[in-house]
Parts: C-alpha cells; sequence; structure tokens
C-alpha cells in the first residue's frame, strides 16, 4: 500500500447516492492525474472517471450524468459523488493517482496496489 484511504462505499437502493473520498497522505492531488476505477465480481476492471493534472474531467458512458468527480486539495482527497446508483454500479472502486497512460492501461490485478477499495453494492 503506497498511502491512499478509501471511503464511502455502502449498500443503497437504487437510485440512491453515495459518495466516495479518497485521502492521499503523501500525494498532491493538484499535481497528479488520478483515475477512478471499480471492478465487480467476476468481470474485469473498468475506467470510470479520471482528472488530468490540468483540471480536465472525464466519464465513462456508463456513469456519465450520474457520477461527479472533483478535488479539495486542502484536505488532499478526491471524491467521486455517485448519483441516480444503478444494481450495475455494484463494484468495488479504487483510486489510482498516476499520469494519463498509466491510469488508462492500469492492469486490474494491481487495483489494490494504493490501497484498498471501498466497496458498493446497489440493491434493486
Amino acid at each position: 500500500e503506497r498511502g491512499l484511504a478509501l471511503s464511502g462505499g455502502g449498500s443503497v437502493q437504487a437510485g440512491g447516492t453515495l459518495k466516495l473520498s479518497c485521502t492521499a497522505s503523501r500525494l498532491d492531488f493538484g499535481e497528479s492525474s488520478m483515475g477512478w476505477y471499480r471492478q465487480a465480481p467476476g468481470k474485469e476492471c473498468e475506467l470510470v472517471s479520471t482528472r488530468r493534472r490540468d483540471g480536465r474531467i472525464w466519464y465513462s458512458d456508463s456513469v456519465k450524468d450520474r457520477f461527479t468527480l472533483s478535488l479539495d486539495n486542502s484536505r488532499h482527497t478526491v471524491y467521486l459523488q455517485m448519483d441516480s446508483l444503478k444494481p450495475e454500479d455494484s463494484a468495488e472502486y479504487y483510486c489510482i493517482p498516476a499520469d494519463m497512460a498509466t491510469v488508462s492501461s492500469w492492469p486490474c490485478s494491481n487495483l489494490g496496489a494504493w490501497g484498498q477499495g471501498t466497496l458498493v453494492t446497489v440493491s434493486s
């Protein structure tokens, strides 16, 4: 583990909301690109959102218009606000700080390299 703390996961019903937090003890998110990944049991991991160093944010089609990535660098924290949750959003969520090329090709088998994920469960 490299000093990231993830929190905010939980169990909600479809249509509910959760806000994930990724806090870095030794990293300035304002000077680093990063990405949010998720992995459901038995499935390949999926990159759902990224933030570039210049502040540009991208969302996958599967979460666009429902999830919002934000940064509070005074708290060394990146957030993922998740609204209108669906059962297919159920997964372990991970935060990966790295340059964009590395974030975009992060191996699923290494998602826990920066810290334990946070579990999101959405029931129908």
